[in-house]
């Protein structure tokens, strides 16, 4: 499987970025994708938005929640993560992964596969 993550880039506070991040060598149907992110100097890569398995529900974290919104799309094999109101904590390395969220830690965890992260830097 490979995943293939882009769209990062320099963005002002208050800004919008999309990332993408293209799936190949699996069903991608039956293949759940999440996003990560690890800001400067954090210790753990946080997840940031994830399909729930047992419902395709989807989750995201205070921290992102109304400004973050994941989406697929089966004809491209794509996710995206469409990214608004953006602020200077949300600067950071996102990765896409295959990912399911554990309703256990209420968290997103990262099951397999990871992209090769892209920056993302909000800064005036």
């Amino acid at each position: 499987v490979q995943l293939v993550e882009s769209g990062g880039g320099l963005v002002q506070p208050g800004g919008s970025l999309r990332l993408t991040c293209v799936v190949s060598g699996v069903n991608f149907d039956e293949y759940l994708i999440g996003w990560f992110r690890q800001v400067p100097g954090g210790q753990n890569r946080e997840g940031v938005s994830c399909f729930n398995s047992r419902d395709r529900s989807v989750y995201y974290p205070d921290s992102v929640k109304g400004r973050f919104a994941i989406s697929r799309d089966a004809a491209k094999n794509t996710v995206y993560l469409q990214m608004s109101s953006l602020k200077p904590e949300d600067t950071g390395v996102y990765w896409c992964a295959e990912a399911d969220y554990g309703p256990y830690l209420k968290a997103c965890i990262a099951t397999g596969s990871w992209g090769q992260g892209t920056q993302v830097t909000i800064s005036s």
